[in-house]
């Protein structure tokens, strides 16, 4: 596998927000492969949440802290001394960025920017890698997936914060050479088991699912570049492992997005989400007017798959399978770790059986 254990047994890891969606994935992975992972993190961020129902808080050293608090950050990283930072601690969402612009860019720009900072000053680290999002850059609606240098932007408090925090991490990485290796990762909407966020299309269409009611679908024709959970994390865990082996070359910025033949629709997506429940409930769009979101943004991983030889090992399609699968699976009573990390063993085993037909191809 291009993720191996022997490069993760014992390394030190501290995750920022691992008490959030994609945080705890990365957290339950991590351990699996032997790392000693502290997190860093308010409480978990909705009611109920993977953290809670996979029990992550027991597989991790848990810091309860807000990245917003620089003391805190530097007092953590002194603590746990770890050789890698996954940045993963944001307000992640576009509409309640409309409300909240002051908590969003000071979670997004200077959260970011007090890791980074706290990272500089401690020198066990040895690499950064910050998440970010495809909304960071200037999106003009286009047909051409976006490339790792075109020009960071955004027209929502959320999207243009993402574009900022970019831009602060690109002014570290040139500013401190002698410091931590830093490198940015850009992915579409992740999607999986155990998201629950408000205001979020999958998470949305689960809830009315459980309800057995009718989803509401804000824009059925707009373009969203979903992907599973654990291929974007794919992607931050290889660039890690890279940056660790010494690959001080990889320190930069990376798209890590869907395939190409994946950009679908939203109403298409709900199609698939009911039909993989077994509902007939249909769908239905709101009638008052909506803020704006983006109609169309793809990303340009080309540069990933040249330099690191990765690729998604889902499709979409797998993707909403496996998502309501996991939720289905909750919703009858399992146990969410165990549900959990079979799919993380499922996809592993994927990921494996799809490099070595490409090797053999």
């Amino acid at each position: 596998m291009l993720v191996r254990s022997s490069s993760w047994d014992g390394r030190r890891v501290l995750i920022t927000g691992h008490t959030g969606f994609k945080g705890g994935w990365l957290a339950m992975w991590l351990r699996t492969l032997g790392a000693e992972v502290t997190g860093l993190s308010l409480p978990a961020p909705t009611e109920p949440s993977l953290f809670e129902q996979a029990r992550i808080g027991e597989m991790v050293s848990h810091v309860e802290g807000d990245v917003r608090d620089l003391d805190a950050v530097q007092r953590t990283i002194n603590d746990a001394r770890p050789e890698l930072i996954f940045h993963l601690a944001a307000q992640p969402l576009v509409r309640y960025s409309y409300d909240n612009p002051v908590e969003t860019y000071a979670t997004n720009v200077m959260g970011t920017v007090h890791v980074l900072e706290a990272a500089r000053h401690t020198d066990s680290v040895r690499a950064v890698v910050c998440v970010t999002t495809d909304k960071c850059y200037e999106n003009r609606e286009w047909v051409w997936p976006y490339r790792e240098t075109d020009p960071m932007g955004g027209h929502d408090p959320y999207s243009s914060s993402k574009g900022a925090a970019e831009i602060a991490i690109a002014a570290y990485r040139r500013s401190y050479p002698a410091g931590p290796k830093i490198a940015s990762v850009r992915a579409g909407n992740v999607i999986g088991g155990g998201d629950w966020a408000a205001d979020r299309l999958v998470p949305d269409i689960i809830r009315a699912l459980q309800a057995g009611e009718p989803p509401v679908i804000r824009n059925p024709g707009s373009i969203r570049p979903l992907q599973h959970v654990l291929d974007a994390l794919s992607g931050y865990v290889l660039l890690a492992q890279r940056l660790l082996e010494g690959r001080d070359e990889l320190a930069s910025s990376w798209n890590f997005g869907p395939s190409d033949g994946d950009a679908r629709p939203v109403g298409w997506i709900v199609e698939k989400m009911l039909a993989a429940w077994g509902s007939d409930s249909g769908w239905t769009k709101p009638e008052a007017a909506q803020p704006h979101e983006a109609v169309l943004l793809r990303l340009d991983c080309s540069k990933a798959r040249a330099e690191l030889g990765w690729s998604p090992a889902m499709s979409l399609e797998e993707a909403v399978v496996k998502t309501v699968e996991w939720h289905s699976a909750i919703h009858g009573g399992a146990d969410a770790r165990e549900v959990s990390l079979g799919q993380l063993e499922d996809y592993l085993q994927r990921s494996d059986t799809k490099m070595s037909e490409a090797q053999r191809a």
